[in-house]
């Protein structure tokens, strides 16, 4: 009988030692490394836009775009408020009033400008570098013609 207590006890004490061993010795492990640049951020996707394109006096179809930003979560909570709606409007003025969109003559698009220049206006708009990213997800034209009532 004492042969077993004996050995009850020493499988306890080696159970405490080799779990303070591997407390103590887990601390010097490397961290793993995060994804500095994604730490932080915040995605959203905006509601659709339709856009209406007017040539010759006339609505001559609707431009069908959805946005998507990236933007600073730290600085939006510093705001108070969410930089959406100023990207749903910068995006609609960009788009409503660039002379260079013309559907009857089509040529290649340069969307890069348009989307750094929404992105500079809305930063400028919100004072500080709070959307870091724009991006368009769907970009349509549908004429009037096609349009269901």
């Amino acid at each position: 009988m004492f042969r077993i207590v004996i050995t009850g006890l020493w499988i306890c004490a080696i159970t405490v030692l080799s779990s303070y061993a591997v407390v103590t010795w887990m601390p010097d492990l490397p961290k793993a490394k995060s994804e500095e640049y994604l730490e932080g951020l915040t995605y959203q996707k905006l509601k659709p836009l339709n856009i209406p394109v007017i040539a010759e006096g006339t609505v001559q179809g609707y431009i069908m775009a959805t946005v998507v930003f990236t933007a600073d979560s730290h600085l939006i909570k510093g705001l108070g408020l969410t930089p959406a709606p100023f990207v749903m409007d910068e995006s609609f003025r960009q788009i409503y009033s660039d002379g260079d969109l013309d559907f009857r003559h089509l040529k290649k698009y340069d969307i890069n400008k348009r989307l750094a220049e929404i992105k500079l206006k809305v930063n400028e708009r919100l004072g500080s570098e709070v959307v870091k990213d724009v991006m368009i997800e769907n970009f349509n034209f549908v004429t009037k013609k096609d349009i269901r009532t």
